[in-house]
């Protein structure tokens, strides 16, 4: 970007806008995976607000419902379910009923539609999803190689990864790795350190997608200084200096400008909503 449009990213101040939190009872007979993901992708779209997660998988019977209902009452909210046996489900929806409390079984809209289009009944089997299992095996391969290339590690072969994402440190970089590795995309990412990051060696990759991850300097401070409360440990250093901050994430964006990666703005995305942005590019680079 422009030298002004640099400054002006770095001269924007974070939201002050207060973030609310609301209780959300995930409700599912199965391990629950489909059931998380759909709840924080709608969460997602609510930016002032963040969810307070209340799992209870492998729910199968009246007693572990009779536990579920205790929490609900405990902590009202919304409730999400996925559960396949009719009489436990009615029995939950009720229950949120008599109390006043919204209840979501998020599939049945789904599943009713496909049964009527197609002339068949949903399988009887609780959580059966069949296994695709090249697919499986991408997955597992991109995992590993994720693990093995995380935070600038076995830089040897970079030339392997789909995708690799640079930035500097806290900038999401792992989780958004791990994420994309579920999706089967090997990802490594690389930490860009002052006086240290070899940014010759990025600049020669030919076959990875090289992406470049910004963010607001105020807010990479203040993610900062929680990793620090987090591990107790108080002295003040550069790493959480507002001055040496700035200049940090100025020298990145830099770096970004003169290598022609694209860039993608991680200040108010959440891990799914930038690896959803990458994978958008993935896909035009495969198409180009």
């Amino acid at each position: 970007m422009p030298e002004k449009n640099v400054e002006k990213f770095l001269q924007e101040p974070e939201s002050d806008r207060p973030c609310g939190f609301v209780n959300v009872h995930l409700v599912s007979d199965s391990t629950g995976e489909t059931l998380g993901a759909i709840m924080r992708a709608t969460i997602a779209r609510f930016e002032n607000y963040r969810a307070v997660e209340h799992s209870y998988y492998l729910v199968r019977s009246r007693k572990q419902l009779l536990r579920v209902f205790e929490e609900i009452d405990d902590r009202p909210g919304i409730v999400m379910c996925t559960l396949f046996n009719s009489e436990l489900k009615q029995e939950l929806i009720r229950k949120c009923a008599d109390g006043n409390i919204p209840c979501i079984p998020v599939l049945d809209p789904s599943i009713e539609v496909f049964s009527e289009y197609l002339g068949q009944k949903q399988s009887r089997r609780i959580g059966h999803l069949r296994i695709n299992e090249p697919e499986y095996a991408r997955r597992i391969e991109a995992m590993n190689y994720v693990l093995t290339h995380d935070d600038g590690q076995g830089d040897i072969d970079l030339e392997e990864a789909d995708v690799v994402l640079v930035g500097v440190s806290r900038t999401s970089k792992t989780p958004t790795s791990v994420y994309l590795a579920n999706r089967g995309i090997k990802v490594a990412n690389v930490p860009l350190v002052p006086g240290v990051t070899n940014e010759e060696t990025l600049a020669r990759l030919k076959k990875p997608l090289v992406v470049g991850l910004k963010i607001n300097p105020e807010r990479l401070v203040q993610i900062r200084r929680n990793r620090l409360l987090s591990i107790s440990e108080s002295r003040h250093t550069d790493y959480v200096d507002e001055h040496a901050v700035r200049q940090e994430v100025l020298a990145s964006i830099r770096i970004f400008e003169r290598n022609n990666w694209p860039v993608i703005d991680v200040t108010r995305r959440s891990v799914e909503e930038t690896a959803a942005a990458i994978l958008n590019l993935h896909a035009e680079r495969e198409r180009a």
